[in-house]
């Protein structure tokens, strides 16, 4: 078996290709999972979707032909050619595959290096997909494992000190264009994940903030939290604010462009749009009245942020390194481990039942019971000594699932009746 993981991100796909590969809504998760699953060679996957990156992981039982499936599979959903996506992707395989995911958890490849929202969305993503019956307990190892990778990087270096998103490169680019924030209104449109964020960062950068939003679901609640820096209106009132004021930023789930040229009224004031959906909230020409900025076009701000943080990146790779040995180590050790347990408790069993058959047939006393477990316990244990030695030493050969496999053939040990080791992520 494998782990396999195949991503598209901000390094290797440009925001035009990605919107298309962008996974929005529970719906559209959903139905890839199940395209994905209709492979008989994906075991497990999942699905990890943010406005930088595509994530696909899957464990299966042949990486060719789980790569084409998967690669075939996001055609079928994006309409991209898939030589394209094959010539795009990055692809990882086994520890690979296992060092892409802690680095990704641990934020060291995303667009701003120390952000902690990946964490939470990685969570999220294997939630989906536990709960829709993609994702099983080899997947749930490898995410837990990542997870704790991840609190080792913030708990160990100082790259999320002052943490910061794309948001809040967003706002830091309109501080650095007006000079300061302090009193100045702006726009905030969608109150999801990332306009919350923008809104959080603007106010802290001392901005009043009106958020529009399509309903007061969840909105209400979000301006009460902000505080009374913060206020909200219908998103039918759209066109009135962005033709009112000079600071925008947009971060809507909408499937296509909100803001196009056709509501844009000319103004002598020059306003500075920021889009940070992905699929693209903003269609408009930059002119010398309108400027627009997309997730892609902070990418200069991130690099300074990335020079800054160079050092202690490097510490958190080390970790990164540490935790990816450690837990192909669980992996081979995992194999050894269960088998041993279910052996000697199926040996236990055997004796039990042989016990009892002999005290009910007569062929034992009732009275030589106790000492009679005993032996049994004894030859058993030492029948299976030099067994036991020999499969804890199976993490350290090559071919230890190989060997496995024989051995639960042998002794006819399902998977189901080995010992369910893992652990539920969110204790991280």
């Amino acid at each position: 078996m494998h782990y396999l993981n195949i991503s598209f991100t901000y390094k290797n796909t440009d925001i035009s290709v990605r919107e298309k590969l962008a996974f929005d809504s529970d719906e559209k998760k959903d139905q890839i999972l199940r395209l994905l699953k209709s492979s008989k060679n994906i075991i497990e996957c999942m699905v990890l979707s943010t406005c930088n990156r595509v994530e696909v992981l899957a464990y299966t039982n042949d990486i060719k032909s789980a790569m084409t499936h998967i690669i075939r599979c996001l055609t079928v959903y994006s309409g991209v050619f898939e030589d394209e996506l094959f010539e795009r992707a990055d692809i990882y395989e086994d520890s690979g595959a296992v060092h892409h995911l802690f680095a990704v958890a641990s934020s060291l490849d995303s667009l701003v290096v120390g952000e902690t929202q990946i964490v939470g969305q990685l969570k999220n993503a294997f939630k989906f997909a536990f709960d829709n019956a993609s994702s099983g307990e080899h997947i749930s190892r490898l995410v837990h494992y990542a997870c704790k990778c991840a609190a080792r990087v913030r708990n160990e270096t100082q790259i999320s000190k002052n943490p910061i998103s794309v948001s809040s490169v967003a706002v830091a680019k309109a501080k650095e264009i007006f000079g300061t924030l302090e009193n100045k209104t702006a726009v905030v449109i969608g109150a999801g994940e990332m306009g919350e964020l923008a809104a959080k960062y603007l106010i802290t950068s001392g901005a009043n903030v009106i958020i529009i939003n399509r309903s007061s679901d969840h909105v209400e609640e979000l301006v009460e939290n902000l505080g009374d820096k913060a206020s909200w209106d219908s998103i039918l009132k759209l066109k009135e604010y962005i033709n009112k004021y000079d600071l925008i930023f947009s971060s809507t789930s909408a499937p296509h462009a909100i803001i196009t040229g056709e509501l844009i009224e000319p103004q002598e004031f020059r306003r500075y749009f920021f889009d940070i959906a992905v699929p693209r909230d903003i269609d408009l020409v930059n002119t010398d009245k309108i400027s627009v900025y997309s997730v892609d076009s902070l990418e200069e701000m991130v690099r300074r942020n990335l020079a800054l943080r160079e050092e202690q990146a490097q510490t958190a790779y080390s970790i990164v390194g540490q935790s990816t040995n450690e837990f192909l180590k669980f992996l081979k050790d995992n194999i050894s481990i269960p088998l041993i347990k279910t052996i000697r408790k199926k040996a236990e069993i055997c004796a039990e039942a042989e016990l009892e058959k002999a005290l009910k047939k007569g062929y034992l006393k009732h009275s030589d019971k106790e000492e009679a477990a005993k032996l049994i316990h004894q030859v058993f244990k030492a029948f299976l000594h030099s067994p036991t030695i020999n499969l804890k030493s199976l993490a350290s050969k090559n071919d230890a699932e190989q060997i496995a496999g024989g051995i639960k053939f042998l002794f006819d040990i399902k998977e189901e009746n080995l010992e369910n080791l893992t652990k539920d992520i969110d204790e991280i």
